[in-house]
């Protein structure tokens, strides 16, 4: 009997034994068989997460970022212990003793599975088995992925220390809100710094990853208040915090930047503009999308914040003030369904979803407002971000649009969505009554930079950023029109021509395969032989053209694209008075060398660039600084800088063109718009139909200009000029930048001598020779001017053309050109007549 016992309990111990081997075999199996092509998880040692890359202002701060996970990288030893207990009460209370894998939770998950019938599948992943879901593996629940986890975070546990593991979570995990890491999440709904957490705080965060996109803390405040108050619970048990904490901790009401109890971080920034987004835009393309936006970039921008708001305002108040010229209301073109117009919650939501532009400050912030009713003699508003008073009440009345066409009725309708702002007492800033606006389709570009150095300081690519990220100071391709003409006059003064070189402006015709071409000045006036100075002061085009034929269109092309404006530009006589198409950006960055005396400069938006590491992996400034970390220079002398910037053009062809382009602005077609305290040179621009009028201008620190055009372009207007428009922008933004950045006398180069000239006739007049006519031509030494040979060109006149025999009948005269040949031309300009000029 005892042996049949014996042999009973022997037999089952056996089979038990035989069983457990087999179990243990097979899951040896599984974990050998899912165990054999696994990532790699020693790349997690040297883990590079994906970072914000932020742009930061000339004086440091914060005025951008850009990245496609928000994420703000915090080592483990700036976690503080308070966020780190509250994630592994939360997630993994035995985080510190298990060896990558908890049984008992991994046994109680599947107990309670087997309890509801598979109703409740809960995950019992670590923090290490959730680190490898999260870097190497997928996010499916399936019984192959998590062996895979298990054998993963079992190495893991033997290759990292805890506390890198847990950093490694705490960094990754997406947290709601676009917000990855925890660093990030506490900036996004606290608009604080993780050392500035209360536990409750920090125990919102740790709840957050059981459903981050679910759990929005005001559409699911109970519940995501309930799961706060459970991971509070489970770090008084774990000893983390005290009863007293909990308690005082748990009574607290859940607040949050979503609730409007703490202030976004994006309000400390202004909103995005052309500039950054052109950052943006630029370093995509130097180092890669990818990694700009995933490399932790810390960029130094050139930007001057208050000369960019500058920038954008003088812009936008020319563009306004043309389109209310028009009387035309073209509106927003969105509306929104009468039928949510019946109470202010509706209407409010309705209008908070509406895009367009909430960017524009012009004289106070543009707000976006709803049409609630219109009447015959005002129209009453839903107004966004505004509680409406007694003393501003949410009426227009007919006398503010006296400036459009037609009445309330003929332009509105209940439901548009429109833009309207304070109108105010320009002394006291009395409210006087809500005004209606509107973003012009009319558009330009606006942009300024440093002469020396290339820093552009304020760039504007249109009325406004959000109404259309289009940037027209660096994407637009416009026909400069005469702002063109200093590069066929450069070309000409490099060739051995001077300021007071006479050209014939009479008429030319021209055989191309489009038919005959006849190019006109602006008045449509001839002025006889005129020394170049007076050509570019008044934008002579047919003096141009003649030029740009004596020089040949070869040499201008070469100076266009040594300049930077064209990489190719083709050989026409047309392309003189500027019918090839370039942007702003390439031509101001020209107009920099003319200001600097020659020498090359690159624009540039980013003074330097560091790598996440703080590693400097771009600076724009390359100029070395010999003396800078020796201690013995004296007070008196500063240190020396070393600079190898090429000249692209002769110094003195620099100062000759300089000084004819002042005249632009004290006396010609420019001198009606800009005045400033300093000396300034400049040229204007207008194509033909003033599709596009330009003007750019500079000192001898700053260059700034200006275009403005339809972007599908179309004329203008009559009286539309490149000094009637563009300068008006230039001087309102000129007049401050000179105080902040100076300005002066433009420095004389050596190797050249003044010899006073007529600027009407060219001639040569004595040394103490005065009154309105007189100028100071610099001429080179060892190159003694010849004063009284004429230049036309080579182009051949004859009686037969009209516009010909119109100038003849008005007092017109015979001369000797260059080539020997006699030509009849107009009379002499007055001083009183001006041309545009750019027409072609």
């Amino acid at each position: 009997m005892i042996r049949f016992v014996l042999s009973f309990f022997g037999g089952i111990f056996s089979f038990l034994t035989l069983g457990v081997m087999v179990i243990a075999l097979s899951i040896g199996a599984i974990f050998w068989v899912y165990g054999r092509d696994l990532p790699s998880h020693e790349s997690l040692a040297s883990y590079q997460p994906k970072t914000i890359s932020r742009i930061y202002s000339s004086e440091g701060r914060i005025i951008d970022e850009f990245a496609q996970e928000r994420r703000l990288f915090a080592p483990a030893d700036e976690i503080p212990e308070l966020v780190k207990h509250a994630f592994i009460s939360a997630e993994d209370k035995n985080f510190y003793t298990h060896a990558g894998y908890d049984t008992r939770g991994i046994a109680a998950a599947i107990v309670e599975a087997v309890q509801s019938r598979g109703q409740n599948v809960r995950g019992a992943s670590t923090i290490t088995q959730q680190v490898m879901k999260n870097f190497l593996l997928s996010g499916d629940r399936q019984i192959e992925r998590k062996i895979k986890e298990i054998i993963l975070a079992t190495r893991l546990e033997e290759t990292l220390p805890k506390e890198k593991i847990l950093e490694l979570y705490l960094n990754e995990i997406f947290l709601g809100q676009n917000s990855y890491g925890v660093a990030a999440a506490a900036q996004t709904y606290f608009n604080k710094a993780l050392s500035d957490l209360a536990p409750h705080e920090a125990a919102f965060l740790a709840s957050l990853p059981k459903a981050p996109s679910d759990f929005h803390p005001v559409r699911r405040k109970e519940r995501v208040t309930e799961r706060r108050n459970f991971v509070l619970r489970e770090m008084m048990e774990n000893g983390y915090i005290t009863r007293a904490v909990y308690e005082h901790e748990v009574a607290l009401p859940l607040k949050s930047v979503q609730n409007g109890d703490y202030e976004s971080y994006r309000t400390e920034r202004p909103p995005r503009d052309y500039f950054t987004d052109e950052i943006r835009r630029q370093l995509s393309r130097d180092f890669g999308e990818g990694e700009f936006f995933t490399g932790g970039f810390t960029v130094r921008a050139t930007i001057d914040p208050e000369m960019q708001v500058l920038a954008a305002q003088s812009l936008q108040r020319q563009l306004e003030q043309y389109d209310r010229g028009l009387g035309v209301w073209t509106g927003t073109g969105k509306t929104i369904d009468p039928a949510q117009l019946g109470d202010e919650a509706s209407w409010r939501a309705a209008l908070a979803n509406v895009r367009v532009a909430r960017d524009v400050t012009l004289d106070g912030p543009w707000h976006p407002a709803v049409v609630l009713g219109v009447e015959d003699q005002q129209m009453r508003l839903g107004i966004e971000g505004v509680e409406e008073t007694e003393a501003e009440p949410f009426v227009v009345p007919r006398k503010d649009i006296s400036w459009i066409r037609g009445s309330f009725r003929d332009n509105f309708k209940p439901g548009d969505v429109v833009h309207v702002r304070r109108m105010t007492e320009d002394g006291s800033g009395t409210f006087i009554r809500w005004t209606l606006r509107q973003v012009p389709k009319v558009q330009g570009g606006f942009m300024a930079m440093d002469v020396n150095t290339g820093r552009v300081i304020a760039m504007q690519g249109g009325f406004s950023y959000q109404n259309s990220v289009f940037n027209r100071a660096t994407q637009a391709r416009r026909q400069p029109g005469s702002s063109f003409k200093p590069f066929v006059y450069a070309a000409a003064l490099d060739s051995g021509y001077t300021p007071a070189t006479i050209i014939i402006d009479a008429p030319i015709e021209i055989d191309t395969p489009q038919g005959l071409w006849r190019p006109q000045n602006a008045s449509h006036q001839f002025y006889g032989p005129t020394p170049l100075r007076t050509g570019i002061e008044r934008s002579r085009n047919l003096m141009t053209i003649r030029l740009a034929q004596e020089v040949g269109m070869d040499v201008v092309a070469s100076y266009a694209e040594k300049f930077g404006v064209y990489d190719n530009m083709g050989q026409y006589l047309a392309n003189a008075l500027g019918s090839e198409e370039t942007t702003l950006y390439k031509m101001v960055s020209a107009y920099a060398m003319f200001a600097n005396g020659g020498e090359r400069v690159e624009p540039t938006l980013v003074d330097r660039v560091q790598d996440r590491y703080g590693r400097t992996i771009y600076r724009h400034d390359q100029r070395q600084c010999v003396d800078c970390a020796d201690p013995r220079i004296p007070r008196s002398r500063g240190p020396e800088i070393v600079s190898d910037r090429a000249r692209v053009m002769n110094a003195i062809t620099a100062y000759q063109l300089t000084s004819m382009m002042r005249g632009v602005v004290d006396r010609g077609t420019a001198s009606s718009a800009v005045n400033l305290p300093v000396p300034t040179a400049g040229k204007t621009g207008t194509t033909n139909d003033a599709k596009d009028v330009w003007f750019i201008g500079f000192t001898s620190n700053v260059v700034a200009g200006c275009y403005i055009g339809y972007d599908d372009p179309k004329p203008l207007g009559r009286g539309a000029s490149g000094g009637g428009f563009c300068g008006p922008v230039f001087q309102r933004f000129m007049s401050e930048a000179v105080k902040e950045y100076g300005g002066g006398r433009f420095k004389v180069p050596p190797g050249g001598h003044f010899i006073n000239i007529d600027r009407y006739t060219g001639a040569r007049l004595p040394d103490g020779a005065s009154g309105e006519n007189v100028v100071a031509e610099y001429f080179r030494d060892g190159e003694e001017p010849i004063f009284g040979i004429t230049f036309d060109g080579g182009f051949a006149m004859g009686a037969d053309l009209p516009l010909f025999d119109e100038a003849q009948t008005t007092n017109a005269r015979q001369v000797t050109t260059s080539t020997g040949k006699k030509a009849t031309v107009g009379p002499k300009a007055s001083f009183g007549t001006l041309s545009s000029g750019g027409l072609y």
